[in-house]
């Protein structure tokens, strides 16, 4: 797997959606117990695991077991209402309902579809700091093999007791929900409500079709 590349890819298509290995610890001081690291950090735990075990599980596989910490990880009832911005109000609850589902489906499956493979990557924080008055921005690495590093940056706030990730920045500056909001913006003006749910379904059958 040449990482770089896949990651690229990713990041024109989704979460983000990114990192890889057990060593994740962030620097020392940079966030208390209580923040948002450790939330991270059982993401990344997860995918080592999956990545590990790729090419037995399949792509069906490493969906179903990335599934659950990803849905946790990722607060995409509001990273959807986000993406589609103003035009949210407009639409009728079961449609939001099946915008999120299609968005979160997708996201997932972006996930199992990228990441099938580990060859040596290590994963590391590297700051977290404020932004604004309520989110904070987690500063993140992969590592490859070569030792050459590659950014991944998460906007995090709190949702209840658990930080969550509302946006992801791929190189440490390209805006996922930024990407998300202009190809949803053309897709309801061009087909309105259904046209989108329709093109998030088929996303992620394409991405959960292979092996």
């Amino acid at each position: 797997m040449i990482l770089s590349r896949k990651l690229q890819a990713f990041g024109a298509s989704i979460v983000a959606f990114f990192m890889i290995s057990a060593a994740v610890a962030p620097r020392a001081g940079a966030q208390a117990a209580e923040g948002p690291a450790p939330t991270i950090n059982s993401l990344n735990a997860t995918l080592l695991s999956t990545m590990k075990q790729a090419r037995s599980l399949g792509v069906q596989g490493r969906y179903q077991a990335l599934s659950p910490v990803l849905s946790k990880t990722y607060d995409t009832p509001l990273m959807a209402r986000l993406a589609v911005g103003q035009s949210w109000a407009s639409l009728q609850p079961d449609q939001q309902a099946a915008v999120i589902d299609g968005f979160r489906r997708m996201m997932i499956a972006t996930y199992a579809k990228r990441f099938d493979g580990f060859s040596g990557e290590s994963f590391q924080i590297v700051d977290i700091s404020n932004r604004g008055t309520a989110d904070k921005m987690v500063k993140t690495q992969i590592i490859q093999s070569n030792g050459k590093p590659v950014a991944i940056n998460y906007l995090m706030r709190k949702s209840g007791p658990e930080w969550k990730i509302v946006d992801v920045y791929l190189d440490g500056t390209i805006s996922e929900l930024a990407s998300r909001r202009a190809e949803f913006s053309t897709i309801l003006k061009s087909g309105g409500p259904d046209a989108l749910i329709a093109s998030l379904k088929k996303q992620g059958d394409k991405l959960l079709s292979g092996s």
